[in-house]
This record gives structure tokens, C-alpha cells and sequence, in this order.
């Protein structure tokens, strides 16, 4: 299955750099436009060699990126709960200085990622979160076997698929961008049940007019 992984596009949050976690955030005007210009350009691909599905993490900044692709390619938006960002607890809403004010020994357990069954500040457990991203991404691979198809998720859940995809740990610091709209594209199969990864490209973001933010985490 090949994919074209998809971060949605800025959000007033972003812009703020403000943790989003679960909470439901709207595109921002520049946002919209980034999600866009990312539609325009899969449409082009899409009309070279089609895709087979466009699928969504469900949360709004995500679906509104997902939208704009899927109206340009004329296809149905498939919606992935699975697909969401690691929820954050606590530090959801606040800006890094605000976080470390709010509690700086667990926001620090949050940024070291030390240890992948913590959940500092009642956060989802890193492994937890990337359980149900494997699980779906299980499924997809036996569905669209042969075919290439478009997910549109976040920065948490890119991570987690550029460590895997680069057979790097998933305790740690990142060592990757991970712009708004970027467009990251892997390989994925199964042999004996599990996956399969082969990074193709990462982060591309010749598509975008303008300047896109990097991940916070």
C-alpha cells in the first residue's frame, strides 16, 4: 500500500503554538489555503496515478485538510478515530512556557519520552497511542494492498510513523520535520502480521506558497 500521509494544515493553535491534543480546533485562513494547495497538487497525482481512498482522522483540522482533498479528487473522506493526535491531558490548550508553569516535572516527562507507558499529566500513553495507529494502519494494508491511498492526520501520529518507517526508537526526542499540509509518503505491507515500512519521502512542502510550522513535540 502506498500512502501519502498528510499533517493538516495550520490551525490559530498552531500559529499560538499551543498543544491541541483531542480538542477540536478549526484551519486558520492560512490553514484552509495550505490544505488547498495540498488538494490542487494531489489532484494532478491523483489524475497520473489515481488514489483508492482518502481517509481522515476525525478531529476538525484534520477533516477540513481531508475535505479539501477529497472534493479534489472526487472522492468520499473516510473518517479514522484512530488516526487522532495523542491526547495530552492537562497540558491540551497550553503553550509550552504555559505548561511548564502549570506542572514542569510532568510536562517534562511529556517532552523526554523516556518511557512509553507514562502518562504525564493524564496524557495518553505513547504506547497506547501508537497500539491503535498500528491497528488501523493493519487493517488499511489488507484492504488496499495493492492500491495507494491518502491519509490525513497530525504531527504525534507522524512521528510515531517516521520512527517506525526508519527503524528508529520511539523513546525520545524527534529528529524530523513535520510542517503543516507537508506531504510524507511510505510503503506499507505485511509479512506475518505485522507491518511492513518503507520511507519514500518525508516532509515535502514545495506545494505551499508560504511558510509551514513545524511540530511542537
Amino acid at each position: 500500500m502506498r500512502c501519502c500521509v498528510v499533517r493538516h494544515g495550520e490551525t490559530p493553535w498552531n500559529a499560538e503554538r499551543r498543544l491541541q491534543g483531542h480538542q477540536d480546533i478549526p484551519l486558520n485562513a492560512l490553514g484552509m489555503s495550505q490544505a488547498a494547495a495540498a488538494a490542487a497538487y494531489l489532484q494532478r497525482r491523483h489524475a497520473e496515478t489515481p488514489f483508492a481512498a482518502v481517509i481522515s482522522s476525525d478531529l476538525l483540522r484534520a477533516r477540513q485538510t481531508g475535505d479539501a482533498i477529497g472534493q479534489a479528487l472526487g472522492l468520499p473522506v473516510q473518517d479514522a478515530s484512530s488516526l487522532r493526535e495523542r491526547h495530552y491531558g492537562d497540558f491540551e490548550g497550553k503553550t509550552p512556557a504555559e505548561a511548564r508553569q502549570f506542572d514542569d516535572v510532568a510536562y517534562d516527562v511529556l517532552v523526554a519520552r523516556a518511557d512509553l507507558k507514562a502518562a504525564p499529566g493524564s496524557a495518553e500513553p505513547l504506547d497506547g497511542m501508537v497500539t491503535r495507529i498500528e491497528t488501523c494502519l493493519q487493517a488499511l494494508a489488507v484492504q488496499y494492498a495493492n492500491d495507494a491511498v491518502i491519509l490525513v492526520t497530525h504531527g504525534g501520529v507522524l512521528d510515531v510513523l517516521y520512527r517506525r518507517a526508519m527503524g528508529r526508537a520511539l523513546t525520545g526526542p524527534r529528529d524530523a520535520p513535520i510542517p503543516n499540509a507537508g506531504l510524507n509518503w511510505l510503503d506499507l505491507g505485511l509479512a506475518d502480521g505485522a507491518l511492513h515500512w518503507t520511507m519514500v519521502a518525508w516532509g515535502e512542502t514545495s506545494h505551499l506558497n508560504d511558510a509551514s510550522l513545524d511540530e511542537i513535540l
